[in-house]
């Protein structure tokens, strides 16, 4: 393998290799094979549900999978062009052994990547990648008869109704909302005007086809956004929404053509549906160095916030364990289990959608009703991993007088602001978050914390 294939607790990314490889290359035939039949192993066979997204090499990759779990016996379900929560549901719903996503989320369209998904739809765990990677770097593959190929074509639907499920679509429909819509030509571009279209709002819609991604950067940040933006405002559209290239993360743009931090749509969505509870505990999971804002509102209304480690699984696995309502990461992600437990575009959608509904609020208004911080993201380059860790340990012993959060390197918290320090778990750095009620008191935070290290 090259210097560019990554490969960690999230699965496997790398610059995909077509079937004529190019110098660089690192996602080759060989690596998407060999990755297949050590899940199909893991597995002990069972059936695989697949999805994708819409880069050139999705296709030509998902035939080497099938080709890799078939080997070991799987039964392959073929989803086509799915979202990756589409993905995770349909793995539950009709109980597979597992699942695979071929995407590379926000990376550019020359990268490729292989998710893994277990049976109750959640992503593998540190202990369970660990397993697969050991299986992939051995060979120690089972071949197995009995392999077999099926398409199934309802699973977009099958998403859909489950989120449909957890609104009131009359309430929403009765608002006949203008939405934008920017999938950046991913796999939200046919799925998401669908549910658009059943809550009965107008869509306008700009890079929904399958056949050129991508138009823009693909993460949905404020700088990739100027088109969505332009479009709202020119529509008197009531909302933008934006999705990233396998539809997990969710950005907004008002009313007034104004992108929204990725931070506030979790807040949004706590709100929706803390809000609508009458009854029940009010858990919210989501990671270390997501804002600030999940605690205020939640607490405001009588609802409590468990931190975890940084990755999708480790708040979807808290999620799971103790029951929450609603969780999720502030790059976007919202995990509603009444849906499913993956990052899922398409819920925060109808969860926004449904609080403009309830509240006859619009989202300026219902962003004015949050709390403002600004984050403030900084890496420092390290030697090592065992360099990066005793920046850690300094950092421990600089702020020991302060109140500590260790469930992942070191994150201070102070009276409305925080400083989040921890080991990349990929590559030889340390990131550095820091939140404040100012961008100058948060880039102070983040700017003190290294002058102190480096001292």
């Amino acid at each position: 393998m090259t210097r560019m294939l990554k490969i960690s607790i999230s699965g496997v990314r790398g610059i995909a290799c077509l079937p004529v490889g190019t110098a660089g290359d690192s996602l080759t035939p060989e690596v998407c094979l060999n990755f297949a039949k050590a899940f199909g192993t893991y597995l002990k066979g069972g059936c695989v549900a697949i999805g994708t997204d819409t880069r050139s090499s999705s296709e030509f990759i998902k035939g080497i999978v099938m080709q890799g779990l078939l080997s070991c016996g799987c039964r392959v379900i073929d989803l086509g062009i799915v979202p990756t929560p589409t993905v995770g549901i349909t793995v539950r719903e009709l109980c597979a052994s597992g699942g695979m996503i071929i995407t590379a989320s926000h990376n550019p369209p020359e990268w490729n990547g292989l998710k893994f998904i277990r049976e109750d739809g959640i992503f593998l765990n540190q202990k369970q990648a660990e397993k697969l990677i050991a299986l992939y770097e051995s060979h120690a593959f089972e071949a197995r008869s009995g392999g077999l190929v099926k398409t199934y074509s309802k699973a977009s639907d099958l998403h859909i109704k489950k989120v449909l499920k957890v609104v009131s679509p009359a309430l929403i429909r009765s608002q006949k909302f203008r939405v934008a819509l920017d999938s950046v030509n991913g796999a939200g571009s046919l799925i998401t005007p669908q549910l658009l279209k059943k809550l009965g709002c107008k869509v306008i819609p700009i890079n929904t086809s399958l056949n050129a991604p991508f138009p823009h950067g693909a993460e949905p940040t404020p700088d990739n956004l100027a088109d969505l933006a332009a479009l709202v405002k020119r529509e008197g559209a009531d909302i933008g929404f934006a999705q990233d290239p396998d539809a997990d993360r969710l950005a907004i743009i008002s009313e007034k053509g104004v992108a929204v931090s990725e931070e506030y749509t979790l807040a949004l969505c706590v709100k929706s549906v803390l809000s609508s509870m009458i009854a029940g505990k009010k858990v919210v999971v989501t990671n270390l160095s997501t804002t600030r804002a999940i605690e205020d509102v939640t607490k405001s209304l009588n609802g409590v916030v468990i931190r975890t480690k940084i990755g999708e699984v480790h708040v979807a696995e808290e999620m799971k364990s103790v029951r929450a309502v609603i969780g999720g990461e502030g790059n976007g992600g919202v995990i509603y289990p009444k849906v499913g437990m993956n990052r899922d575009s398409l819920a925060g959608i109808a969860l926004i959608l449904m609080l403009m509904a309830k509240t006859g609020r619009s989202i300026s208004e219902l962003l004015a009703e949050l709390p403002v911080y600004h984050i403030v993201k900084k890496k420092l380059e390290c030697l090592s991993q065992a360099a990066a860790e005793d920046l850690i340990e300094r950092a421990k012993e600089l702020y020991k007088k302060e109140t500590l959060d260790l469930t992942e390197g070191v994150k201070v918290y102070f009276k409305k602001s925080w400083v989040h320090l921890r080991a990349s778990n990929t590559e030889p750095i340390v990131r550095i978050i820091a939140e404040a009620p100012t961008l100058d008191e948060a880039q102070k935070l983040a700017q003190d914390l290294i002058l102190r290290l480096n001292a």
